[in-house]
């Protein structure tokens, strides 16, 4: 079977540095859909309104290097210990697909670009391409008592956020409260434990600059892109 993208998925974050690690984790986090030029009619989505969350089909395209061996190591259990590859959901996979559940913000009809769809809380970079999508309906998709495997047994608790009131212009209140939402979850690898180590990650054209003592987070500094 040969697949196409549909669509483009648009997002603030520009690298894989700080992607949320799953769809809904950081739910203000704000992005847009954009079909490609055989999809961008009003037909394409017609119903879709009456929903409020949406499947993303797309493609781990940063990945660049194949999926070696059958185990994985996820973050949640802190990089140093090993599950099957189809008991997790790592980005390195034999066909490097990604699913997750947005939700809808708004439809919009766009003269140039046709049905573009805002969306919260995915955890795809910008220009990641989309190859499905559909709508989320609770009968089907919702287990409330599931069992979710070494995630019920792993906690992951959410960093203190803390922007320097000298930096506070650098973004609308708005976007800070999206960005400081991303950052709550601790972009670093999960072995890293340097206190003084500086990171950045890009968000919105700007570099963003911070380190991570304890529980908390501190940014030190925004810098263009």
């Amino acid at each position: 079977m040969i697949i196409e993208p549909i669509a483009f998925f648009h997002s603030p974050l520009t690298s894989k540095f700080g992607i949320p690690r799953q769809s809904g984790l950081a739910a203000r986090l704000p992005g847009t859909i954009v079909f490609e030029p055989p999809y961008r009619h009003a037909d394409a989505v017609r119903g879709l309104q009456d929903f409020d969350y949406l499947w993303l089909i797309w493609e781990f395209s940063a990945n660049r290097t194949a999926a070696h061996g059958l185990t994985v190591r996820p973050p949640r259990l802190g990089g140093n210990e090993r599950v099957g590859v189809f008991a997790s959901r790592s980005p390195f996979r034999p066909n490097g697909l990604g699913l997750s559940c947005v939700y809808i913000y708004k439809v919009e009809m766009s003269a140039t670009l046709g049905p573009v769809i805002h969306v919260r809380g995915a955890d795809l970079m910008d220009g990641t391409p989309i190859y499905d999508v559909k709508p989320y309906v609770t009968y089907a998709d919702s287990h409330p008592e599931a069992r979710s495997g070494f995630v019920d047994r792993s906690e992951w608790v959410q960093l203190e956020v803390q922007v320097p009131e000298e930096l506070s212009s650098c973004f609308a209140a708005d976007e800070w409260q999206e960005l400081k939402e991303v950052l709550s979850w601790d972009p670093r690898p999960p072995y890293h434990d340097d206190p003084d180590r500086i990171y950045g990650m890009p968000y919105a054209g700007r570099d963003v600059r911070f380190r991570v003592s304890g529980g908390r987070l501190t940014v030190v500094g925004v810098v263009p892109l």
